[in-house]
């Protein structure tokens, strides 16, 4: 069980550069991935996606790549895009006479327009850089997923005492559920006598089928199997090595609906009381389940 939250930082030194890569990643329903490339490595994009994908199953991941070039490299060279020059100067000065602006395009213009000087570097084909770019990248997503599976191990660790919390609280739930129907009896019996009322005999036939239709309408029993059902899938979970967030999701969704079923149906103090005790820790379970990879 992986939590959804890490960093990881690698870095590579080669041919008189340095690629810096940084991976953070935080909770998403899906899987999403944002990556910040130098322009130079714009075509990078693509293989750095497939790289994440393969170890990271849900969470937003964001990608950093910085790109260092050595002092005194041959890569600080710099080279004049003369058919670029030419193409701002046109597309310039067609704009001045629009606009009826004064003046003309000066080379002060020019030499500061994007990509009219460029160095080897950011000349070079994007390929180049790819292997200090995927060993940089396996660094930080090591790092990152160690970070991740950390985290996963405390979200572990809660995520089974909240069931744990539960299943006492179900088992107290089965416990008191073969009594409501009397406790309801003796309940109606009181309201009647409270009403100055002869109370009916025990085997008054309209006592009992009072009784017999509340103890059918109220009865958990379905309920209570499907939440056990529930927390057995849940252990199932912690068993797989699989990422299970989605499903803890589901759990928790289906474990709200059972739960408040037994609220509305059992109409009883004592149940009445677990179920609270069911929905506070539930709600702390859907909270940290949304961490879960």
């Amino acid at each position: 069980m992986n939590s959804m939250t890490g960093y990881g930082r690698g870095d590579c030194s080669r041919d008189g550069f340095k690629v810096t890569v940084e991976l953070s990643s935080v909770n998403r329903r899906q899987m999403e991935i944002s990556v910040n490339l130098p322009r130079e490595m714009e075509l990078l994009e693509a293989p750095i996606r497939d790289v994440i994908n393969r170890h990271v199953a849900r969470g937003r991941v964001t990608v950093r790549v910085t790109f260092h070039a050595g002092a005194g490299n041959l890569s600080a060279r710099m080279h004049l895009n003369t058919d670029l020059a030419k193409a701002y100067a046109r597309e310039l000065n067609r704009l001045a006479r629009q606009l009826g602006l004064p003046g003309g395009v000066t080379l002060d213009h020019l030499v500061r327009a994007p990509g009219v000087f460029q160095t080897d570097e950011q000349i070079a084909e994007a390929e180049n850089f790819w292997p200090a770019v995927e060993k940089a990248l396996k660094q930080a997503l090591s790092a990152m997923l160690r970070m991740r599976a950390r985290e996963g191990a405390h979200l572990k660790r809660d995520l089974v005492k909240r069931i744990g919390l539960m299943r006492k609280a179900a088992a107290e739930i089965e416990r008191n559920a073969p009594g409501v129907a009397e406790r309801y009896r003796e309940q109606l019996i009181e309201r009647i006598r409270s009403a100055g009322l002869e109370a009916p005999a025990a085997d008054d036939e309209r006592l009992l089928k009072e009784v017999v239709y509340f103890a059918d309408r109220s009865d958990i029993t379905e309920e209570l199997i499907r939440l056990q059902s529930h927390f057995q899938q849940f252990d199932e979970c912690l068993a797989s090595k699989e990422p299970v967030g989605r499903m803890l999701d589901f759990l928790a969704q289906e474990m709200n609906r059972e739960i408040n079923t037994i609220g509305s149906k059992a109409n009883d103090s004592r149940i009445s009381r677990q179920v609270v005790r069911l929905k506070a820790e539930l709600e702390k379970f859907r909270e940290q389940a949304q961490n879960v990879e």
